[in-house]
């Protein structure tokens, strides 16, 4: 089982193209495991990728949430072996259930919907990524930095000082940006989509 993320530019006819800056971003870090085969512009304003591993496909969608400009689908599948160089050649059922994964989240209150070979499955995952997409879209610029100082590993004292706040406004910052609950959510979401492969 493997994972594919088809995910389509919102709103493209009245903003610029957002996909090279994209494909920039998802593929440049080193540090993305798990990435079977790079993400590459499909048609127009998509792009897709695939993906081995679990937790990396959350990181993925979790950046794709924090851009809040893109339809994001999930498909959790076989694909055909082996896969092709090119990510947008490739076929089996994970890229069919990505395909109508990305034209449900169309429609999503959160624009991302997961389908898999099993439904139940699938939906428990989209719903813990329906739940963190609510509370990174109230997350403010001042959460988000304190955020991304806590997930580079920084402690709250460091980042205080960086930031030039006190501790316990840097705890304030991180309860009011839910990143516990982000943290949490992000090990669940992953915990069902390994589990979702496994089966």
């Amino acid at each position: 089982m493997v994972f594919v993320l088809t995910v389509d530019q919102r709103g493209s006819r009245s903003t610029s193209d957002l996909v090279p800056e994209l494909l920039n971003s998802l593929n440049r870090r080193p540090r993305r495991t798990g990435l079977l085969r790079k993400f590459e512009r499909t048609a127009g304003d998509e792009v897709q990728g695939v993906l081995s591993e679990a937790r990396a496909t959350i990181d993925v969608i979790v950046e794709l949430l924090r851009a809040d400009s893109w339809y994001v689908g999930l498909g959790i599948g076989a694909v055909t072996e082996p896969l092709p160089r090119s990510t947008r050649a490739g076929s089996g059922e994970a890229y069919v259930f990505a395909r109508e994964a990305v034209t449900r989240a169309k429609s999503s209150p959160h624009h991302l919907n997961v389908v898999g070979a099993d439904p139940r499955r699938a939906e428990q995952v989209e719903t813990v990524l329906w739940l963190m997409a609510s509370v990174l879209r109230r997350r403010s610029d001042r959460g988000w930095a304190v955020a991304d100082l806590l997930g580079e590993g920084l402690t709250r004292r460091e980042i205080g000082v960086k930031l030039g706040i006190s501790q316990s406004a840097v705890t304030q910052r991180a309860q009011a940006a839910g990143f516990a609950e982000e943290q949490r959510g992000r090990v669940l979401a992953a915990d069902l989509l390994a589990g979702g492969a496994a089966a």
